[in-house]
Parts: structure tokens; sequence; C-alpha cells
């Protein structure tokens, strides 16, 4: 990463490469990079990299200026992973759409530290940079204008990380209790059964009644959600060319 740069500032790609040594280092077991995914950020200092690294305190300086420009580094890293692969064909938009989406959410609950940033403003890198081409490429046959593209594209991006945040926020709901969705709703039927009553809420009792037959796992919402979200962008793109 040689020189230090201020944040906000480009990050090339030779950073980049040079993150990768020092999160996935050789001969390591559990490279630093794996435990920042079981961990999260709270577990992440400049200090604490540079143990895992069996290095000096000050070591990581060396190559980045502190936490800040290293979660950025680290974000990048896990932005390729949202990519195209290499010698992927590109397909229609709307599949191209699709699997974006589907390969960020699998990314981010494979680093679910990523869901902690939410959309925090990113400084320009390599990988977000060619996200942006790849995207913008797809969205540009539908005929919208940039401003119209940029906004779809964060409402597709807005989609998934909402989404995932619930799953893991259900997932850690399930390690602190111990209790699965099901047993959560029977632990709260007494009291939803006094509500219901009482006769004043009937749109919620319709909804105890009436739901939980279909869409009941996430993958089946995903699903659901992602289409109707498809659905809105290809409606938009019926206007003119060039026009929002």
């Amino acid at each position: 990463m040689g020189a230090h740069h201020r944040p906000g500032d480009l990050v090339a790609d030779e950073q980049v490469g040079q993150l990768a040594e020092i999160l996935h280092p050789a001969g390591h077991e559990r490279r630093p990079g794996e435990r920042r995914d079981a961990e999260g950020l709270a577990a992440l200092s400049m200090r604490r990299l540079a143990a895992d690294l069996d290095a000096g305190p000050m070591s990581p300086y060396s190559y980045i200026t502190g936490k800040d420009e290293l979660i950025e580094l680290m974000v990048d890293a896990v932005t390729a992973e949202f990519l195209r692969p290499d010698g992927t064909a590109r397909g229609d938009w709307r599949g191209e759409v699709r699997g974006l989406a589907d390969r960020m959410r699998s990314a981010m609950h494979r680093h679910p530290w990523l869901a902690e940033l939410g959309l925090r403003r990113q400084a320009a890198s390599p990988n977000r940079i060619r996200l942006f081409e790849q995207v913008l490429g797809v969205l540009d046959d539908l005929g919208l204008s940039m401003d119209a593209m940029l906004t779809t594209m964060s409402m597709i991006f807005v989609h998934v990380h909402g989404f995932v945040q619930i799953e893991l926020a259900d997932q850690e709901g399930q390690r602190r209790t111990g209790a699965d969705l099901a047993d959560w709703m029977r632990r709260q039927v007494p009291y939803i059964e006094s509500v219901i009553g009482g006769g004043e809420h009937p749109m919620f009792a319709r909804m105890t009644a009436e739901a939980g037959r279909t869409l009941t796992g996430f993958d089946d919402r995903w699903d659901y959600a992602l289409e109707r979200l498809l659905n809105g962008v290809q409606g938009s793109a019926a206007k003119p060319p060039g026009r929002p």
C-alpha cells in the first residue's frame, strides 16, 4: 500500500493486493480475514490484526493508515464477490440483476460484518468501480437516464442489505435464545390470543389466521420480493430512452 493516502482517495489495485497478503498470509491456520467473518467488526483493531499476524503492534501501519482504511479495503475485497465471474457471458438485464442480487446476498452471509456497515459511504476503489461498470452497463439496456440508473442501482443494493439484515437478525435471535421462529411465536401465543380476543385489531386477527401458508421461508420471500422489484424496474423501462 506504499504511501499513505487520505480517507476518500482512490484505493489502488496494488493496495487491494497487499491487503490480501495482510488478511490471508501463508502459514496461518486461521486467517485474520476469517476471524472478521466469525467475530465481526467489534473485534477489529490494528493491534488485534498485528497480533493475529504475530507481528509488532505498529506493523500494519506500514501498509495502511488505520482501521477506517482497513475497513474500506476489506469492503473492496468482498465487493469482488459481487461481480459477474470472469469469462461468463452477459445475459439479459433481468437475469443479470437477479444474479447480482443473489451474489450479494451470498457474500453478505459469508461476511456478515458487511451488514453491520449498512450502506455507508464508500471511497472509490477498484472493485467498486468494476461493479458500477457492470451494473450500469446492464441497466443501460433499459433506456434510463444516468440518474435513474444510479437510483435503480441503489434501490437494488438497499433491498439486498435490508433483506440480509433481517436474515442475520433472525439467526442471531436463534443463537441468543435457542428458539427458532416457530418456538418464538409459540411463546407469544397467550398474549396474542388476549389481543385478538379484544376485537380491536381485525387485520391482526386475520394475519394470525391466514399467514404462514405460503412464502414461509426466507428463500421464498427473497424470490417473491426480488421478482416484484424487477417488475418495477421493467415498468420504468417503458418510458422513452434518456427520460427518468
